[in-house]
């Protein structure tokens, strides 16, 4: 049976922009609601103003580098709504460096906001959901979760990460009646790469031809609701980039062959 989501309580991380904001919009026309979290406050104010149930939503301002605050954040949504049903972990940064010429502070970076922020804030809701007997946590990692990319070597890293720490959470959670959905997106159109984190820590600044001509986002958040609707472990959403995971399992060596070749931006 689908899960319905009206009046349950969704807590949103990088909700200021692209699959975070386009997720705000269609679980606000499903009846949730929504606790909406990112750092730019101004873009969640106008976010807010565009949902069709403004009223009963909650901005709560949040950046994935101050981990210490999360208990406070998550004891204010309980005291809030009471509750916390669903935690969609999507806020992240991505990467346009090669391992090579990449800093450290940025590989640090990257690691602390798209593993470490996330599942510190994992960890602050899980007591509540606990407490609940029931919850469903959605992880958006990456295509470049299941395989490594030209530029990517940092950002790979984290979202590999996120998929073997979040399968062993939800191994851990079936007990507690706690489940997850990890989100591989592959080629979407966002602004990611606009934001992504260049050699020496500055921005990208470009948007890039796999960020231009991607899967549009409606399309693509719409997928990962309907697969978190059926409750299920894994989504893959893009469009023909996704067989180079299918490649890579099955044919290894023609998946390097391809890969090699395919533009890193």
């Amino acid at each position: 049976m689908a899960i319905d989501y009206k009046n349950k309580v969704i807590w949103i991380t990088g909700a200021s922009s692209g699959i975070g904001y386009e997720m705000a919009q269609q679980f606000d026309k499903l009846g949730a609601k929504l606790v909406l979290s990112a750092r730019n406050v101004d873009h969640l104010m106008d976010l807010k103003k565009t949902l069709k149930n403004a009223d009963q939503h909650l901005i709560l301002p949040l950046d994935l580098e101050k981990i210490d605050n999360f208990p406070e954040l998550a004891l204010q949504v309980i005291n809030q709504y009471a509750r916390i049903d669903v935690l969609i972990n999507n806020g992240g940064l991505s990467q346009r460096g090669t391992a090579f010429e990449t800093s450290m502070e940025v590989e640090r970076r990257i690691m602390e906001i798209n593993y470490f922020g996330n599942i510190a804030l994992a960890k602050a809701v899980l007591v509540y959901m606990r407490q609940q007997q029931s919850g469903q946590i959605l992880i958006i990692s990456s295509i470049a979760g299941k395989f490594g990319f030209f530029l990517r070597s940092a950002y790979s890293a984290s979202k590999h990460a996120l998929i073997g720490y979040y399968e062993s959470l939800s191994l851990e959670e079936e007990i507690n009646n706690i489940s997850v959905t990890i989100a591989c997106p592959g080629k979407i159109n966002t602004s990611i790469s606009m934001n992504a984190l260049s050699a020496d820590g500055s921005a990208h600044g470009v948007m890039d031809h796999n960020q231009d001509t991607g899967m549009s986002v409606e399309i693509c958040v719409n997928q990962i609701i309907q697969a978190m609707k059926k409750n299920k472990r894994e989504v893959m959403v893009g469009g023909k980039e996704l067989l180079a995971v299918k490649i890579k399992r099955f044919f290894p060596s023609l998946f390097w062959s391809i890969i090699r070749k395919q533009k890193a931006v």
